[in-house]
C-alpha cells in the first residue's frame, strides 16, 4: 500500500507530518518522530519579536555607560557586528539534518517585511529543505484597510522568495474577506504550499487577580471543519500544494483531508496529548481503512472529495446552510416536548 505524497516539491513516506510546536525544540524527540513515522518535521517558529528583544538588550548592554568618558566607545565592537537571537535555531536545523533522513522545514513567524530576508537565507545556509512563513497578524489599527493588510502577506512572500532557492510554505488565517481570492493572489505571487489554517492565541481573563493571562488550547477533531472546507474549494483552482492543519487526531481524519485535496497533514495537538507515537496508530488506522476500501495509494484518492470532483458541489458552500439548519434536530428533542420551550 503506497502512502507517498509529495509535498513542496518533496517526495514524502506519507501525509503525516510534525506540525511546529515545542516538541521539535529537542533533537531527541525530533529522532523519535522520525522513528515513529512522520514523513517530516515542521520546526518550532523563530519569532520576530523574540529576534527584537534580544537585539535590543544586546544594544542595551553594550551602549550602558559609553558616554562617562570618551575612550568608552572604543571598549565593544559595533552591535550590528553580533549575530543575535539566530544562532541557536540555525545550529539546531543543521543538527538535526546530521541526525535524521526525513526533510526538515523551517518556520519564521512574524508579522513585518523587515528582517525576514535575512533570517530566511541564514535558514537556508543551515540546511532546511524547506521554509513555512507563518504570518501571525491581528490588526487592530482602525486606519489600516483590508487592501494594506493583504499586500503585507504579499511583500513577505515577494521579499523571501527573492533571496532564497528551497520552497516556501505560507500559512494563513481563515480571516480575509475573500479566502479565495487571497489564496489566489499567494498562488500567483509565487507561494509553493498554502497552510490552512493557523489557530490564533486567544487570551483570557482571571477573575481573580483581574488580568488578562495567555490561555493556549489544543485543537479538537471538530477543528478540521474548516480547513477541510477551504481545502476542498481550492484544490485545483491554484498551482500551489495544499497542507491541512488543526483537528486531525485520527486515521479518518487525515483520509478526509487528503480526499478534499490536502497533499500533506500536520500533526500538533494529537501529539502533545498522546505521545509521539500516536503517529503510529494514526498511520495503522489509515491503512486499515485503505485495504477495506480497496485503495492502494494515496494519489488514487487525493482530491476525490474536492468541491469539483464530489457528488454534491454545493454542500462547500452557502446553498446547504438552510438545509443544515433545518434537518438538525436538539438532542433533547427526542425525550422531551419542545412546546414547552417554544410555547
Amino acid at each position: 500500500m503506497d502512502l507517498s505524497t509529495v509535498y513542496l516539491g518533496i517526495k514524502l513516506r506519507s501525509p503525516l507530518v510534525a506540525s511546529a510546536s515545542p516538541l521539535s525544540e529537542d533533537i531527541d524527540n525530533i529522532q523519535r518522530l522520525e522513528d515513529a513515522g512522520a514523513a517530516a518535521v515542521v520546526m518550532h517558529s523563530l519569532f520576530e519579536e523574540q529576534l527584537r528583544l534580544e537585539r535590543f538588550e544586546l544594544n542595551h548592554h553594550l551602549t550602558q555607560g559609553t558616554e562617562s568618558f570618551p575612550e568608552a566607545l572604543t571598549y565593544f565592537p559595533d552591535s550590528a557586528s553580533f549575530r543575535v537571537g539566530t544562532e541557536t535555531y540555525l545550529d539546531h536545523i543543521h543538527k538535526a539534518k546530521q541526525k535524521v533522513n526525513i526533510p526538515i522545514i523551517a518556520s519564521l513567524n512574524g508579522s513585518s517585511v523587515g528582517g525576514w530576508t535575512n533570517y530566511a537565507q541564514e535558514i537556508q545556509q543551515a540546511g532546511a529543505d524547506a521554509l513555512e512563513l507563518n504570518i501571525y497578524y491581528v490588526p487592530t489599527d482602525m486606519e489600516l484597510t483590508s487592501h494594506e493588510i493583504e499586500q503585507t502577506y504579499i511583500d513577505i512572500l515577494h521579499a523571501v522568495k527573492s533571496v532564497v532557492t528551497m520552497p516556501v510554505a505560507v500559512k494563513l488565517s481563515p480571516y480575509f474577506t475573500n479566502m479565495a481570492n487571497m489564496a489566489k493572489r499567494l498562488d500567483d505571487a509565487g507561494a509553493d504550499a498554502l497552510v490552512l489554517f493557523n489557530r490564533f492565541y486567544q487570551p483570557d481573563i482571571n477573575l481573580d487577580l483581574l488580568d488578562v493571562e495567555p490561555n493556549v488550547l489544543l485543537s479538537t477533531p471538530h477543528s478540521m471543519r474548516l480547513p477541510l472546507r477551504w481545502i476542498a474549494i481550492l484544490y485545483g483552482r491554484i498551482q500551489a500544494d495544499l497542507a491541512a492543519t488543526s483537528g486531525i487526531h485520527g486515521g479518518e481524519d487525515a483520509l478526509k483531508m487528503v480526499m478534499a485535496g490536502a497533499k500533506v497533514t500536520l500533526l500538533c495537538s494529537v501529539l502533545l496529548r498522546h505521545g509521539i507515537n500516536h503517529i503510529r496508530v494514526i498511520e495503522q488506522e489509515m491503512r486499515q481503512w485503505m485495504e477495506k476500501h480497496e485503495y492502494e495509494s494515496i494519489q488514487q484518492m487525493q482530491g476525490c472529495m474536492s468541491q469539483r470532483s464530489c457528488p454534491n458541489p454545493s454542500a462547500f458552500e452557502r446553498a446547504q446552510y438552510m438545509r443544515s439548519l433545518a434537518t438538525y434536530k436538539p438532542e433533547w428533542s427526542s425525550i422531551q416536548d419542545t412546546s414547552y420551550y417554544f410555547g
